[in-house]
């Protein structure tokens, strides 16, 4: 067995089972895949089988173990769930909980039978709201008592688990749902975490949706509280739900230190025909979406297709300017839609500002490309469509020079093969494309936005070096089992040994990667257990192998 495999599985299963006395239940652990979150309630870090022995059980009590964690007192109570199967955790039917008092051991009180063949429980870890996010919790089961007796066990061991931080989750600040994560970092070290503000619901455009922004000074531990940075609000006369700004991009420029959020304002309405709907109001309730049918149509007016925003920030994020609109000057008039593509736009080493694209061509058929500026951000011209029925899409500049493209595929969706991200790379700014030899072989998806990020740091030897990362959720039909990859070599190879599955849940799936020094980075992005997480993982995580 090699390395790589040793660790996964110490990793993901941390598994045990209890030896109990004769005529009692087994019980068998597992901890799953998922960082223990700050800013959230008993976030999920021990699942627990009971496995019936035909005798009726109560539990009574459970003494638990923290003492191996990094700081017991980050950990501030937790709480023993009843879930209905084994792979999800309901808050709903919580049977026991206890504060710690920064202790290392604490005992949860019980009276809770065993009624059922199998009984699925899992323990939830809540963190102090901040927290240093190297540090690491480790939950063991130290006894369990029941009416019947104590049960024996042999002593079991826990992985060290990953911090993270729950920056929403539905409902807070107003909001019903966070969507569709950018991040950066800023030339003074700021991390700049972008979303969808989703007001009403987690519905797409055309809806109540503004771009908004949460700043990080402390390598991600904490974060400011929400912000607009593209809200269009009531203009034209039209609703806030009829003048939507959606999936947004963030871009530094590395020269300049100037940061842009580009997004995709949608003002008022198409019918099925493609025609401008009049006398929309606050009541309406007719919704269409720019990627279907013809929710957005050929032309560069307002009425007509959506409209491509650029906004700018010269303090670090702090305050941002009225958004330009470069529609007109990028959009070509017989393409459908013209939008940014969601996540991270890049500066090459030659100044050149790059955002990844996406639209819709003459026949409404996706396309994925990327629009350009070689003077700052004043003016910016859009390249030819690299692939047709793609989409999201991220940008990196490889070690030649030349930009890479990788998209997600519409082909891919449940489709277990062929499936891979689509892959191509351009040396004349997406004038031309060439197919990668990687396109569609590798890099697994079910058809999700994915992060494209070239990380540089100091090798071993003091030597400058970089790696290409890469994270998606690694299923051919579902968006679960988020993973992080490297590549040494420019994206043809990304070997297992350099990827690590950092939560395992099934939510929406999408993120982006930034740098927080050279030493580690982070990812925002979409979990099963709160709209948008933040992680941080160390750079010798990823390339332990190396």
């Amino acid at each position: 067995m090699n390395a790589s495999l040793k660790f996964a599985i110490a990793s993901l299963y941390a598994a045990a089972c209890l030896s109990a006395m004769a005529g009692s239940p087994r019980i068998e652990f597992r901890h799953p895949a998922v960082p223990v979150l700050s800013r959230l309630t008993h976030s999920p870090a021990l699942r627990m089988t009971a496995i019936a022995d035909g005798n009726a059980t109560i539990l009574k009590g459970m003494t638990l173990d923290f003492g191996e964690s990094t700081d017991p007192t980050d950990i501030r109570s937790i709480g023993l769930y009843v879930s209905a199967d084994s792979t999800s955790f309901d808050r709903v039917h919580c049977i026991g909980s206890a504060t710690t008092d920064g202790q290392a051991k604490v005992k949860l009180v019980l009276n809770a039978p065993l009624s059922a063949d199998t009984t699925y429980m899992w323990l939830g870890v809540t963190l102090r709201d901040s927290i240093d996010l190297t540090h690491r919790i480790s939950l063991k089961c130290a006894r369990i008592d029941t009416d019947r007796g104590t049960l024996r066990f042999r002593s079991h061991t826990s992985p060290l688990l990953r911090t993270g931080v729950a920056l929403h989750t539905a409902g807070r600040d107003g909001v019903a749902s966070c969507r569709i994560p950018g991040i950066a970092t800023a030339p003074d070290g700021t991390l700049l975490a972008i979303y969808d503000a989703r007001y009403d619901s987690a519905r797409d455009l055309q809806g109540n949706i503004d771009i908004a922004l949460q700043r990080s000074l402390d390598g991600g531990s904490t974060w400011t509280p929400m912000q607009p940075v593209l809200d269009m609000g009531t203009w034209g006369g039209l609703a806030e739900k009829h003048n939507g700004v959606s999936d947004a991009c963030i871009l530094v420029d590395r020269n300049t230190g100037r940061i842009f959020v580009a997004g995709l304002w949608m003002h008022g309405m198409l019918d099925a025909d493609g025609k401008w709907i009049e006398g929309l109001d606050s009541t309406s309730d007719y919704w269409i979406h720019q990627w279907k049918g013809r929710g957005s149509q050929p032309g560069t007016d307002i009425r007509s297709t959506c409209q491509f925003l650029i906004t700018h920030s010269d303090d670090g994020g702090v305050t941002w300017s009225f958004p330009d609109n470069i529609t007109a000057h990028t959009k070509r008039p017989e393409w459908w839609l013209f939008a940014p593509a969601p996540g991270q736009g890049i500066t090459l080493s030659d100044g050149t500002l790059v955002f990844p694209t996406q639209g819709r061509d003459s026949k409404g058929i996706p396309f994925s490309n990327i629009t350009y500026s070689t003077d700052h951000g004043r003016t910016w011209t859009t390249g030819n469509p690299a692939y047709d029925d793609v989409t999201e899409c991220n940008a990196a500049e490889l070690s030649d020079g030349s930009i890479m493209l990788n998209m997600r595929d519409n082909r891919n969706r449940g489709h277990l093969s062929p499936n891979g991200r689509r892959v191509c790379t351009t040396t004349d700014f997406g004038r031309t494309w060439t197919e990668h030899p990687t396109s569609r072989k590798v890099l697994t998806e079910p058809t999700c936005m994915a992060s494209l990020y070239r990380h540089e740091y100091i090798a071993p030897d003091s030597s400058k070096a970089s790696v290409l990362l890469f994270a998606n959720p690694v299923h051919h039909k579902l968006r679960r089992n988020l993973t992080l990859r490297a590549s040494l070599d420019d994206g043809a190879t990304w070997p297992e040994a350099n990827s690590i599955m950092f939560d395992e849940t099934q939510g929406m799936g999408y993120s982006s990667i930034t740098a927080i020094n050279p030493d580690a980075i982070g990812i925002l992005y979409e979990s099963g257990l709160a709209d948008m997480v933040f992680v941080r993982i160390e750079l010798n995580e990823i390339l332990k192998q190396k």
